[in-house]
């Protein structure tokens, strides 16, 4: 299996204090790996810095990896393994076309956060949460999200996105009302802020 050998050269290479790779499901592969509790923090820039050399020997089989922060008891390796799939799937979101390795600690922002969730389960959240603002049939809907974009890029600041996008204060007022009418969210209330946010990042 290409990714089971990549893994294992890879480590091989990395020299670590010990480790054990093995298939698992849906053709993923697993490694655990016992390092020098002074080292670990430098395993995942060590283990980034070598992945474009793997992908280079495999360029058409795109491989993707997810660390976990390490695990202080063998209590925590499920944990642990949850941890590290769910950076992988943030990968492949990520590095879509040739792979990449994100590591749990590197999951720190909402954008990264997301790119871990199911592609449609964020499809589905996205859909539900802009409503017709997400019909990529309507001009009118696209411009909407347009603004709105725009809007939440520029800390809901209405003259500065007034600017950027070339309109009178009125004209954002008017747009804004109309995106809070369809989509039944207040763009004064945070929470509601967030969740048009987490749409637009979904989509």
């Amino acid at each position: 299996m290409a990714a089971e050998g990549a893994l294992a050269e890879v480590l091989a290479y990395l020299d670590p204090v010990g480790y054990a790779v093995a298939p698992a499901e849906r053709g993923e592969v697993v490694a655990v790996v016992r390092c020098d509790p002074d080292a670990a923090g430098a395993e995942p820039a060590r283990l980034a810095a070598l992945w474009p050399l793997v992908l280079a020997a495999r360029p058409v089989v795109p491989l993707h990896a997810g660390l976990s922060v390490p695990a202080a008891a063998a209590a925590a390796l499920p944990a642990a393994l949850a941890q590290a799939r769910y950076a992988r799937d943030a990968a492949r979101v990520l590095g879509p076309g040739a792979g990449c390795v994100t590591a749990g600690d590197e999951l720190s922002s909402l954008a990264t956060l997301l790119a871990g969730v199911p592609a449609g389960v964020r499809e589905t959240f996205a859909e539900r949460t802009l409503g017709p603002l997400g019909d990529q049939d309507s001009s009118a809907h696209a411009i909407l999200l347009r603004t709105l974009e725009v809007f939440l890029a520029h800390n809901c600041s209405w003259a500065r996105t007034a600017e950027a996008l070339h309109l009178h204060v009125n004209t954002v007022h008017y747009r804004i009302q109309r995106i809070q009418a369809l989509t039944g969210r207040d763009l004064t209330k945070l929470d509601d802020k967030l969740d048009l946010y987490a749409a637009l990042l979904c989509r």
